[in-house]
């Protein structure tokens, strides 16, 4: 079996037994190697619907051929010898993706990195740890949670599941969209903690999306976290689902105190993996806990998260190969950064143009995701009318793009009640959303309202 491993896995997983006997863990540095072809980079991308313009990398992320390949020798290799695998193998496998993601983010220590399967896990982690601290009287009834109107929906509902539950208060701050500068979510950040703090109350845990999911904004996080510590709350989590790979992810000048983010959104890691930052204090670490418990609880969140039981952690151990595939690029990740914005709000401008709409945020507020406002004729008028007209798209025109219903004000006269976010990552071409204009001009032109789409 292993005689079919690539080269560098054969080396790799003969590093993997020194550590295991206790040589000192080493990070190889970077080798130079050719930039990636158009036509390598088509064959990694190769197993895509063909037939799709695949326009939402946000949703789930993309992951490239070889990675894939190397999580398939991992798995191979749990399968012939599951033992040898998990006594031998995995843990020092699991250190290795911490120490990359530690110095990728630019934490302090390793053991403030944690991977877990995805930033919701992260969320539900970190708010456990809050309802204790309520069940436990370390907080008093009526304490706040804060977090954005536009927290990610299952984000939302973990909050009022263990903090409600706990006898918290939960304050949503309100958003505008579109929103145009960063002045307008700093005031309303503002107001809202001092909603928190009302009546003697304190906010115990202020929940700051870096970037938003539906609509899509970068949220200016460095300058909340600032606030939060300037107003006395007591710990800040940054939910940041979409950042790393996408946007700029560094520990020490953000600042919070706990942060997450998925690695197989915009990193080109397989799903499902993220992961936790928690800022090494010696009030917080040993507190958290993951919520499945099995034999390492009690030694740290991070070797917790390392051995939930049996289960495929593969996802967890190709982060090296998933930065080898960005080392492919000009520039690293930082290039492909510098790229995937680009192209968003290029493409993002054309389709504003060709519908006759607007963006929902300036170019500076968006990453690889922008917010592009659909014509007024459309029709959308409710959450139901975009997933139905997000389904038309994909079923009718092989169009694959989320859609978010924004609620007109009291008195707009012909609103843009309906965005679409695009994504923009290494695969897309100008190709994919120019079908995405012509299927929305061909529905206009045809009279098409989702009043036509049945329920």
């Amino acid at each position: 079996m292993e005689s079919s491993l690539p080269p560098h896995h054969h080396h790799y997983l003969q590093n993997l037994q020194n550590e295991s006997n206790g040589i000192h863990h080493h990070i190889p540095k970077k080798t130079k190697r050719s930039l990636i072809s158009e036509s390598d980079l088509r064959i990694e991308f190769s197993h895509h619907d063909p037939g799709i313009a695949r326009v939402n990398n946000g949703s789930f992320g993309s992951c490239p051929a070889s990675v894939s390949a190397a999580q398939r020798h991992w798995q191979l290799l749990y399968l012939r010898q599951p033992d040898y695998f998990y006594f031998n193998l995995l843990q020092p496998a699991i250190l290795r993706s911490r120490t990359l993601i530690k110095d990728l983010v630019n934490a302090d220590h390793v053991d403030e990195i944690s991977l877990v399967d995805n930033a919701t896990t992260a969320a539900a982690i970190v708010l456990q740890q809050t309802a204790w601290a309520f069940t436990e009287g370390r907080f008093k009834r009526g304490d706040a949670v804060v977090m954005l109107h536009y927290a990610y929906g299952a984000v939302k509902k973990s909050i009022h599941a263990y903090v409600c539950r706990a006898g918290g208060q939960v304050i949503e701050v309100p958003l505008p969209f579109p929103v145009s500068s960063n002045e307008e979510i700093v005031d309303e950040f503002r107001r809202a903690l001092m909603r928190g703090k009302a009546n003697g109350s304190r906010v115990r845990l202020a929940v700051i999306d870096h970037i938003t999911s539906m609509p899509s904004v970068v949220i200016p996080v460095k300058e909340l976290v600032k606030i939060c510590r300037e107003e006395g709350v007591d710990q800040v989590f940054v939910d940041a689902a979409h950042a790393i790979g996408c946007t700029d992810v560094d520990m020490k000048e953000i600042g919070a105190d706990f942060y997450t983010s998925n690695l197989h959104k915009w990193l080109f890691c397989p799903p499902s993996v993220a992961f936790l930052y928690s800022r090494k204090t010696q009030e917080t670490s040993p507190e958290l806990h993951h919520p499945v418990v099995s034999h390492e609880y009690g030694n740290g969140l991070a070797i917790e998260s390392g051995w939930i039981g049996t289960r495929d952690y593969s996802a967890q151990l190709v982060v090296p190969d998933a930065i080898e595939f960005t080392n492919r690029f000009e520039g690293g990740i930082e290039g492909i950064k510098k790229r995937n914005h680009h192209g968003v709000v290029e493409m993002g401008k054309m389709l504003a143009s060709a519908w006759g709409t607007n963006l929902g945020t300036p170019p500076n507020m968006c990453a690889s995701l922008i917010m592009v406002g659909l014509p007024v004729p459309l029709g959308i008028s409710s959450d139901s009318d975009a997933l139905k007209l997000r389904t038309h798209l994909r079923e009718n025109f092989g169009v694959e793009v989320p859609i978010y219903y924004r609620q007109p004000k009291d008195g707009e006269v012909d609103p843009i009640t309906g965005y679409a976010r695009i994504s923009y990552q290494v695969y897309n071409t100008t190709n994919d959303y120019y079908k995405l204009r012509d299927a929305v001009n061909q529905l206009v032109s045809d009279g098409f309202t989702c009043l036509l789409l049945s329920n």
